[in-house]
C-alpha cells in the first residue's frame, strides 16, 4: 500500500503539502503530489501533509482527514487570550485532600501528549502514582536520602536547604511532594538524545492543559533530583532499565485561588549583530 492517497477530484496541486513536509519525501510532479524513492523510511508521520490540506485531498495510509481535529476558527486564541492564559497559571502547592479522577487526568495528559517531540518520536512514558499512601512514601524515600546527603555531603545539603525540610518532615510538615494526592513522572529510553527535552516540553503542556480541568500542578523538584540519586526510591518506582526520569510533576485539586497575575521580569534580549 502507498504512504499516501489523493482524492484527485479535491486536488488542486497547489504544491502546499510537498512544501510542508519536513522530510522533504513529497514531490510535485504534472499528476499531482509523489513520493521520493526510499519515502516510508524517512517519513516522521506528523501528519503535517494532512493537516495542511486546504482540499481534504490528502490522506496517508495511517491518517486521513475525518480522523483530525478540525481547527475551529472561533476557539483560536487571540494575543490577550494567550495572555491572560499564560500569566495566570500559577503553580500550586496546596491541594485539596481529593483524589484526582482518572478519567479526567487522562484527557489532559492525552493532551500533553500533543507536545512536540524530536522528530516526532513521541517517547516519553509516563508513571502516575495516584494513591495518597504511596506519595507519603516517595517523599519519605526522598527525606531518606536528604538525611545520607546531610551526613556526606552538608554543604550541598545546606545550599538546597535539607536540613530545614527534614526538621520539617520530622514535624509532620511535607515540603517534598506538599500533600499532594498525586505524583506524575515523565521518564523516556536513554537511546534518545532528545529524551529530556521530549519530557520536559511535554511536562510543560500538561501544566497548561490541567486548570482547564480544574486542576494544578507543581513541579517536585526534590523528587526528580532523588529519583536519580537514591537507589531504594529508584527501586520503589520500579522504571525500566536504561530508561531514566526527566521530570515529575505534583496534581491536585487546588485548595485556593488567585485573583491577580503577579508581573515577571522582562525578557533578556540580545540580537545578533552579526
Amino acid at each position: 500500500m502507498s504512504l499516501f492517497t489523493i482524492d484527485n477530484e479535491k486536488c488542486d496541486k497547489d504544491g502546499i503539502c510537498a512544501l510542508e513536509c519536513p522530510a522533504h519525501i513529497i514531490k510535485m510532479t504534472k499528476q499531482g503530489p509523489a513520493l521520493i524513492q526510499g519515502a516510508k523510511q524517512f517519513c516522521i508521520r506528523c501528519g503535517h501533509c494532512v493537516a495542511v490540506c486546504p482540499k481534504t485531498a490528502f490522506s496517508l495510509e495511517f491518517l486521513s482527514p475525518d480522523q483530525c481535529m478540525p481547527i475551529e476558527k472561533q476557539l483560536v486564541l487571540t494575543a490577550d487570550h494567550a495572555e491572560h492564559f499564560l500569566r495566570s497559571r500559577r503553580s500550586v502547592r496546596r491541594y485539596k485532600d481529593k483524589p484526582v479522577p482518572k478519567d479526567i487526568f487522562e484527557k489532559a495528559l492525552t493532551l500533553a501528549c500533543c507536545a512536540p517531540t524530536a522528530s516526532n518520536r513521541q517517547i516519553v512514558k509516563w508513571l502516575v502514582v495516584n494513591k495518597k499512601e504511596d506519595v507519603v512514601k516517595i517523599a519519605a524515600h526522598v527525606i531518606d536520602w536528604m538525611r545520607y546527603v546531610s551526613k556526606t555531603h552538608p554543604q550541598v545539603a545546606q545550599a538546597y536547604n535539607m536540613e530545614n525540610l527534614i526538621i520539617e518532615w520530622d514535624k509532620g510538615t511535607d515540603r517534598i511532594c506538599r500533600d499532594a494526592p498525586q505524583l506524575v513522572f515523565a521518564y523516556a529510553s536513554d537511546e534518545f538524545a532528545s529524551a529530556a527535552a521530549d519530557c520536559h516540553i511535554t511536562l510543560a503542556y500538561l501544566e497548561l492543559a490541567l486548570p482547564g480541568f480544574n486542576l494544578g500542578s507543581c513541579w517536585a523538584g526534590y523528587v526528580n533530583t532523588a529519583v536519580n540519586h537514591w537507589p531504594n526510591l529508584a527501586k520503589e518506582l520500579k522504571l525500566p532499565e536504561k530508561h531514566t526520569c526527566h521530570g515529575i510533576l505534583m496534581v491536585g485539586f487546588p485548595k485556593l485561588k488567585y485573583y491577580r497575575a503577579p508581573k515577571r521580569n522582562s525578557p533578556d534580549i540580545r540580537y545578533h549583530a552579526g
